[in-house]
């Protein structure tokens, strides 16, 4: 079972979800899924549009915005708008769910929506270490 890390009320985190966490995820009262990983990165993850289609029958909404290495500002921007737009609580999910929780606390920083300190704590939290790539 895929570990989902609650960072907010908002939004959680985690590990590469499987088709099975879908459903999960639908239960525990998620509205939207956030792919952070990109297609390919290893032949045992499922495809983007196998996690969408599963979202689609659970009635989830689904947003693939992948992330090779640090996000770029149009990453962040998708991240931002798509949890700003949620009708319901968020789980993004790249490999280990790190770039994901870094992809979301960047948008939250830049966008003056939570300090470095909140942010840095959220993370820590969560079992992320934020402390490196967030801003001063």
């Amino acid at each position: 079972m895929t570990d989902f890390r609650r960072v907010t009320d908002s939004l959680s985190v985690s590990p590469q979800i499987t088709v099975e966490d879908v459903a999960r995820a639908k239960a525990e009262g998620f509205a939207l899924i956030i792919n952070n990983r990109p297609d390919g990165e290893d032949p045992s993850q499922p495809a983007s549009a196998e996690i969408e289609a599963a979202a689609a029958a659970a009635g989830l909404a689904y947003v693939h915005v992948p992330v090779r290495g640090g996000p770029t500002q149009e990453q962040v921007d998708a991240v931002r708008e798509a949890v700003q737009a949620a009708d319901g609580p968020v789980l993004a999910f790249c490999r280990s769910g790190t770039r994901s929780i870094v992809t979301w606390s960047i948008g939250q920083a830049l966008s003056g929506a939570a300090d470095r300190e909140t942010l840095v704590r959220q993370g820590y939290e969560a079992g992320y270490d934020l402390s490196g790539v967030l801003p001063h």
